[in-house]
């Protein structure tokens, strides 16, 4: 297989820079995943690597070997488009055999290896079907036979499932980390989706705006986010935002947010008055939790609130809740007694799992 390298890559398109000076490894047999949200530059990055785009700057290289000026059909690589791009007039045997017919493989050799790669998919009863017959998974794992079946040194999937209902989408994300692991074969995936990424990806790297923010295992990413813009779109729901401004009470100090205090610390203090930092505090969903406002015994680390809406998820319950005409969003066990309109109060849980960016670059304090 294949170790990937970008090396300070860049793509215009006209004036609008689509890829920034960008620089990334893929490891060998690694499962990739490039993440952010439309029009960030993800297809784009895979479409250079591909060879479907030429670089305005910068290079790109294969196991040590510059691929630059390498044309699409000599890279030795699969691609898996949204749409899968299937040939209408063929039917499913046809689709899969095609890279190997254009390649004058004997007819005995396609027909042998078709069969093994439409029998590890679950797509041999099918064979005689054309495209406009099968459902969206069926396609899907079309499509992806017919990238296997060239047996290439990378897999470049373009957000392959986004067109697969929610229930098989889940069965499709846990096939293809299997075909992935028993194949062994170095693959790029783009989605928007953040829990295809989170599910399926050895590392993400997490891209807006051309560039790449912060790359890592998903744990990593999501415990460890180095900016607001990672923590806001990593996580489901995405992290709380909450403004305010620094206070100090005898030797302590605080960020406060109206109602809210949260103690900082020291560590902090220093850093934050030497560059004037304006802070934001982020609390995610799954460490508020609510109970009535007899309870409230101090005024740290808790406020008051009012239910906006409740969205009951079966096994537990997302409130959104409003405080100084902001809404954000906390997740609460199923069993959870609440209504729309009652006035609650809002504990943070765990003060260790909060987070401090600094309001003017977005940047986390570490």
């Amino acid at each position: 297989m294949v170790r990937v390298v970008l090396e300070n890559v860049t793509k215009k398109f006209g004036d609008i820079i689509a890829v920034d000076n960008l620089s990334l490894e893929i490891k060998d047999k690694e499962f990739f995943i490039l993440l952010g949200p439309s029009g960030c530059g993800k297809t784009t990055v895979l479409n250079l690597i591909a060879g479907l785009e030429t670089l305005t700057n910068g290079n790109i290289y294969f196991d040590g070997e510059k691929v630059n000026d390498l044309p699409p059909e000599k890279r030795d690589v699969a691609m898996v488009f949204q749409s899968y791009a299937l040939y209408p007039t063929m039917n499913v045997y046809e689709n899969i055999a095609f890279p190997l017919k254009i390649r004058k493989v004997p007819i005995s050799e396609i027909k042998k290896k078709v069969e093994e790669v439409a029998s590890m998919l679950n797509i041999s009863q099918i064979l005689h079907k054309k495209p406009y017959e099968l459902s969206g998974g069926e396609r899907q794992r079309v499509a992806l036979a017919r990238a296997i079946i060239r047996e290439p040194k990378i897999f470049l999937l373009d957000e392959p499932l986004s067109n697969v209902d929610a229930k098989l989408r889940t069965i499709a994300r846990a096939e293809l980390i299997k075909l992935q692991r028993k194949l062994q074969i170095t693959t790029i995936y783009v989605t928007h989706d953040q829990i295809e990424a989170m599910t399926m990806g050895d590392r993400i790297a997490i891209m807006n705006q051309g560039k790449i923010l912060q790359v890592g295992d998903p744990i990593e990413i999501f415990e460890n986010p180095l900016n607001m813009f990672v923590a806001g779109f990593v996580g489901s729901p995405p992290m709380n935002f909450f403004e305010g401004e620094i206070i100090y009470e005898n030797e302590n100090v605080f960020f406060k947010s109206n109602d809210l205090k949260v103690p900082i610390e020291k560590e902090f203090v220093e850093e934050i008055e030497k560059k004037k930092i304006n802070l934001i505090l982020g609390v995610r969903p799954q460490n508020l939790l609510i109970s009535s406002i007899s309870e409230k015994e101090s005024s740290i680390a808790n406020f008051q609130a009012n239910v906006y809406v409740v969205e009951r998820l079966g096994t537990e319950i997302l409130i959104n809740i409003e405080k100084d005409s902001n809404i954000y969003k906390i997740i609460v066990p199923a069993e959870t007694k609440v209504s729309i309109g009652d006035k609650i109060l809002v504990k943070i849980k765990d003060l260790s799992k909060i987070y401090f960016f600094d309001k003017n670059t977005g940047e986390r304090l570490r």
